[in-house]
């Protein structure tokens, strides 16, 4: 079975350095041709390969996040209609929560893309309430893990501080994340060179390789689908209204 890569549009092939292989190849085919900043973003190989932007990586993760959030708004309704449900769920979830979306994702944001704008003075605004609600993330995520941890919630009150956490959590990351896709990361195109802008890309892929495996996001979307599958959520056409 083939298998796709987070940041390529096409089945992975043997070698380790697709994304090295394509900058030399348009680099050098810009300068042949040239054609100002072939090769650096947009441009595709003979086979048709297309190197896929630092911020759309990014949106692709939060695809990630947004389906946990859809697994902690099931675990509460669960909670709110007095249905049983495995509580490790909440654990596995939060630890990928914790793993792939806060130690990874956020960090790159971090450590890459806020201190950017911050020296631009653009958005900074935007940017220390994005900081903030990292941190409060984290301390949601804690609390969370130990939840995900009980065999089972009996008592009235400790069902009413999950289900408050669970709409804290969600309440937070989503209109978060939107303002990262439509605001954040296409303004880091405005702050940053052609060549500059693809480094991200090569920097963000060698973390993720460095942390989860060559095979790193499609290793966390299987692990979300199986959590799905657990809640009986995982069929799309479960969520289609009927008319």
């Amino acid at each position: 079975m083939e298998t796709y890569s987070k940041n390529k549009q096409y089945p992975v092939k043997d070698s380790k350095n697709n994304r090295r292989d394509f900058l030399k190849k348009g680099i050098i085919l810009g300068t042949l041709t040239g054609i100002t900043g072939m090769g650096l973003v947009t441009a595709c190989t003979e086979e048709g390969e297309q190197e896929v932007s630092p911020s759309e990586d990014l949106m692709r993760e939060h695809g990630v996040l947004n389906r946990i959030l859809l697994i902690y708004d099931t675990c509460r309704l669960h909670i709110l209609n007095n249905e049983q449900f495995d509580l490790a769920v909440l654990k596995d979830s939060a630890q990928i929560i914790r793993a792939f979306i806060e130690d990874y994702h956020e960090k790159l944001e971090e450590d890459f893309l806020f201190p950017r704008f911050e020296k631009a003075n653009k958005l900074t605004d935007l940017v220390q309430v994005l900081r903030s609600q990292h941190k409060v993330g984290r301390i949601l995520t804690d609390q969370i893990i130990q939840f995900g941890k009980m065999k089972s919630i009996t008592d009235s009150n400790e069902s009413q501080k999950l289900i408050k956490l669970l709409n804290d959590f969600n309440g937070m990351y989503r209109p978060h994340e939107a303002r990262e896709d439509t605001i954040l990361f296409p303004a880091i195109r405005k702050i940053v060179s052609k060549n500059e802008y693809f480094a991200l890309g090569e920097e963000f892929e060698e973390k993720e390789h460095k942390l989860f495996g060559e095979d790193g996001f499609n290793t966390m979307v299987e692990k979300v689908a199986n959590i799905e599958k657990q809640l009986g959520i995982y069929e799309l056409s479960l969520f289609t209204p009927k008319l």
